[in-house]
């Protein structure tokens, strides 16, 4: 018990300093990541091939999650060498974090499901993002509960995976040519931004200067915008605004 409460203070911190509801969340994750480009973060806060199944697979505008991460890391079942949870993870979600679930990336399971949500939900989490897949998508939708995934199965955990570990760094690399594109590695408290183009995620100590970024970025597309509608061409637009 004492460990887990060790490995939770970094999550309780980040959410003291910043709230879920913190001026992050009204930024899309485009802006956000262009600003973490421009601060030279080379894969720009994106966590790769994970895309919004739940409230809708096609996305409204309307849902946008913003919260500290609270990390899980998934292991093939057939590993009996990594640690085993004294808890369900489910029942330790600390309320107003967003759950990240990295799990093996050769599994075809998922590893969440119509349960997860409801236990995750009445625990105040605001939403999930899986490295791996889910399941039960009418549940998730009829709770109303965000599922960001890389697809979904029909199949549960176990046999084929088990939770490791909570609150720890998680390695989420991209589907496809190893080293076409950077890892991401979210850390417990990171901050997740995610709507319908996708999710990132943002260190606490880059916040302030994300939201500098993104509010200057926001400003000089909205001149390009105006400017295009009025019959100026993107090239001049951008060259006028953006300098190129």
């Amino acid at each position: 018990m004492q460990r887990a409460v060790q490995r939770l203070q970094p999550l309780v911190q980040a959410m003291s300093l910043v709230s879920p509801s913190s001026s992050l969340s009204k930024f899309s994750t485009c802006e956000i990541s262009d600003a973490l480009l421009k601060l030279g973060v080379p894969h720009g806060g994106h966590i790769p091939d994970i895309h919004m199944f739940s409230p809708s697979a096609t996305g409204s505008g309307e849902t946008r999650i913003c919260g500290p991460a609270y990390t899980v890391q998934m292991v093939l079942g057939s590993d009996t060498s990594a640690p085993k949870l004294t808890a369900h993870f489910v029942d330790t979600t600390p309320p107003g974090s967003v759950v990240v679930v990295a799990a093996p990336p050769q599994v075809k399971n998922a590893v969440w499901g119509g349960l997860m949500t409801a236990g995750a939900q009445r625990r105040g989490a605001l939403g999930v993002i899986i490295s791996g897949r889910c399941r039960d998508l009418s549940e998730h939708r009829s709770a109303n509960f965000p599922v960001f995934a890389r697809g979904y199965s029909t199949l549960g955990q176990s046999p084929f995976t088990r939770p490791s570990a909570v609150n720890v760094p998680v390695s989420i690399a991209p589907e496809g040519v190893a080293g076409a594109f950077p890892k991401a590695v979210v850390n417990p408290g990171d901050l997740i931004l995610a709507d319908e183009d996708g999710v990132v995620f943002v260190p606490p100590t880059l916040v302030d200067k994300v939201l500098e970024l993104a509010e200057k970025g926001r400003a000089i597309d909205a001149k390009c915008m105006e400017d295009i509608r009025a019959g100026c061409s993107v090239q001049e637009a951008f060259k006028r605004h953006r300098g190129r």
